[in-house]
């Protein structure tokens, strides 16, 4: 069991330049590991004019990481901070798309640049 206990481990690096911040999470966003991410990253809207979650390395993401995704789209919502998602994996992809969920969230893609 500690191999599936491991691959349950939601790691994040987080860069700030100013007012924006990058947060680069790494893992799986799944039940028992949502507490990490909405923490850090609820710290990081007061001071935040926008948020970039890099999703490059998010191997696995649930219904409850989907969960923790839209409560920080509302807290930074609330709080005139911007919440865009970059590096989408097939899986998170399809899980936002398959709750319509693709055209609430700002995506970035190469070089900032921001699509849809």
């Amino acid at each position: 069991m500690p191999d599936q206990a491991s691959a349950t481990v939601l790691t994040l690096e987080v860069e700030q330049k100013g007012d924006i911040a990058v947060v680069r999470c790494h893992g799986r966003l799944v039940s028992g590991v949502t507490d990490v991410l909405y923490e850090q990253v609820s710290r990081l809207i007061p001071h935040s004019r926008r948020i970039i979650l890099d999703l490059t390395d998010l191997k696995h993401m649930d219904s409850l990481g989907l969960g923790v995704l839209v409560r920080l789209y509302v807290s930074a919502k609330t709080s005139h901070c911007q919440l865009e998602l970059i590096n989408l994996g097939q899986q998170v992809r399809h899980l936002l798309g398959m709750t319509n969920l693709l055209d609430v969230f700002t995506m970035v893609g190469e070089h900032g640049i921001k699509m849809g």
